[in-house]
């Protein structure tokens, strides 16, 4: 449901999730891969939690946050995620769905997510936005037009190796395809190399220092 739908119409959809949730366990097949449980209700704390409380004792091979990022804004977001994320079991994975920007992705795994998925890298890269450590860059911007720099060059992609920022607006004003590839490899090497860079951190034991620097950089913003 929408996040400003009124309580009701919010208990009405978490109790049919529930009821959803006990029909997959009782027909789901023995060869079945991992079924997960999704945790709803908006922006309701309490709602999320108790909602929670009722999956987490079914037997769940891991556990999803639903119903975020589909408009509430980074900060409803982020102050759902630490008061219910935590709470998640610790024995399973914690998914956080259809989420999202590197910058959320990372306050995410703050507050103890360990699984994404979203379109923005391929979506994005469709629309000519291209991801880097100090924000997002717009390819198709006149600013990129003679820029024979790489998008980014600290990436290793065919991209960042092989072409220059204004080669690739040439082929997305362009409309050629091996634009929109080319756009669409990047973006997918730079969410790669952002979560190689979560796992170091985490083992490294400094993942809170390094969080709060990185987002400093993503949200510094280009163009």
């Amino acid at each position: 449901p929408p996040h400003d739908s009124s309580p009701d119409y919010m208990r009405t959809s978490v109790a049919r999730t529930t009821r959803w949730a006990k029909r997959c366990l009782e027909a789901r097949s023995k060869k079945a891969g991992a079924l997960f449980a999704i945790v709803q209700g908006g922006l309701d704390i309490g709602m999320r939690l108790e909602h929670l409380e009722q999956l987490a004792s079914m037997g769940f091979d891991g556990m999803a946050i639903g119903g975020l990022s589909v408009g509430e804004g980074p900060k409803a977001m982020n102050r759902v995620l630490s008061e219910v994320a935590h709470n998640l079991p610790e024995d399973g994975p914690r998914y956080l769905m259809g989420v999202g920007l590197p910058q959320d992705i990372i306050r995410a795994v703050g507050h103890g997510v360990d699984m994404f998925d979203c379109v923005v890298p391929t979506r994005n890269a469709r629309n000519g936005q291209l991801f880097t450590w100090d924000g997002p860059i717009q390819i198709r911007h006149a600013a990129h037009a003679r820029d024979t720099s790489p998008v980014d060059p600290s990436c290793d992609c065919p991209a960042c190796r092989r072409f220059s920022r204004a080669y690739l607006r040439h082929l997305y004003i362009s409309d050629e395809i091996l634009g929109v590839r080319l756009t669409t490899i990047h973006n997918l090497t730079f969410y790669a190399r952002l979560m190689e860079s979560v796992r170091r951190e985490i083992r490294n034991g400094t993942f809170s220092q390094w969080s709060l620097s990185a987002l400093e950089r993503l949200e510094g913003g280009q163009a």
